[in-house]
């Protein structure tokens, strides 16, 4: 049963220690720590505990694994104003013919009209023009050279002129996080956030897994502006997310399909796995089939998964879309207290934090697949 509380963004609101952010990551990567979501949900805070290299151990031969294998873009550019201040922006997404919707800071300072002087060391200055204004707050719409038109091609002008867009909760950056700031799998360009869950899985337990009978799949949604956006409306029932680009693939609907004939689990590795998969499912009526475009598929407390059975996930963020999403699987009440006892046994959170992980039969009922 849900309650009011479920659909109100207050709701997802909690107090957090910031000594428990994580500021660097867990070495070896499945070094981390992981919460193990217990299957009683009257105890609201029931868990085991465990490392991620023990996560092997939780999956079954003949389940999947699905990860998504977007790669992170250096997409936070340092730019001059043409009256000599700097700025910054953010590329987030491609418009078509060179443009790209960028997040300016601070945006009061660059304009429409304005020319911006993309700058590295070592690099010959690139003048940028700011086309317009858009409907986000702070974001521009930016003319790069016209053969900067998709994600693939302007990946090489950034890795001249730009840095890993680590996130501002991170105070510190070495040239390590260009590398641990990816998945071990990322192979296709195109987010400017991590999908953090899999920055946990080393190229050591990717095999153990495999050796265990467990098969893995790969999904593509490029983490945008819909995932680290800050919600602001109190009403969640009227909640619209920014789309994020995804893309699901035929070999992964044929994985999908065998790992049930054989009675296997579905299992997720990090909520834009989840979403991915759910939106590919909702175009087809249920039916998880192939698709490729801009999905904004909103999951809170309600929602009934079509595909989805498990999710190894990390520690969100207060009133985030991501804790929406994990309350839809396990319960909003029961998350907050399992995030408290995880405050309380000194787990890290966020980015390069710690891992939940949440089994099938640990999902609520009416949210079962």
């Amino acid at each position: 049963m849900f309650d009011q509380r479920d659909f109100l963004l207050s709701s997802y609101d909690y107090a957090l220690d910031s000594q428990r952010i994580a500021q660097i990551p867990a070495e070896p990567r499945h070094a981390a720590r992981m919460m193990i979501v217990e299957p009683d949900e009257a105890e609201l805070a029931s868990s085991r505990h465990a490392q991620i290299w023990d996560w092997q151990k939780e999956l079954r031969a003949g389940d999947l694994i699905v990860l998504n294998d977007t790669r992170v873009l250096k997409a936070r550019l340092r730019v001059r104003r043409s009256g000599g201040g700097l700025a910054e922006l953010l590329v987030l997404e491609p418009r078509g013919q060179g443009r790209w919707l960028c997040l300016a800071k601070p945006a009061k300072r660059i304009r429409p009209g304005d020319l911006v002087w993309l700058e590295a060391l070592e690099q010959e200055p690139i003048a940028l023009q700011v086309l317009a204004n858009d409907s986000v707050e702070g974001a521009r719409l930016v003319q790069f050279p016209a053969s900067y038109d998709d994600a693939e091609k302007i990946e090489r002008l950034l890795e001249r002129y730009g840095e890993v867009p680590l996130p501002p909760y991170i105070e510190r950056m070495t040239p390590c996080d260009d590398e641990r700031y990816q998945t071990r799998y990322a192979s296709s360009p195109g987010a400017v956030a991590a999908p953090t869950a899999g920055l946990h899985l080393s190229d050591e337990l990717l095999e153990a897994i495999l050796s265990r009978g467990v098969s893995q799949a790969r999904v593509t949604l490029h983490v945008g502006l819909g995932t680290f956006k800050p919600l602001q409306h109190e009403d969640l029932t009227k909640l619209k997310l920014h789309s994020e680009w995804i893309e699901v693939k035929e070999e992964l609907v044929e994985e999908v399909k065998k790992c049930r004939l054989r009675g296997g689990r579905i299992i997720a590795v990090g909520t834009t796995s989840i979403r991915a998969l759910e939106a590919a499912a909702l175009a087809g009526n249920g039916q998880i089939q192939p698709f490729r475009g801009y999905v904004d598929l909103v999951i809170k407390p309600g929602y009934r998964f079509a595909v989805v059975d498990g999710l190894l996930t990390n520690f969100h963020l207060p009133k985030s879309s991501l804790l929406l999403l994990v309350s839809a699987l396990i319960g909003r009440e029961r998350l907050l207290a399992l995030y408290a006892e995880a405050q309380e046994r000194k787990y890290r959170f966020f980015s390069y934090g710690d891992a939940m992980w949440i089994p099938p039969e640990s999902v609520r009922q009416e949210a079962r697949v």
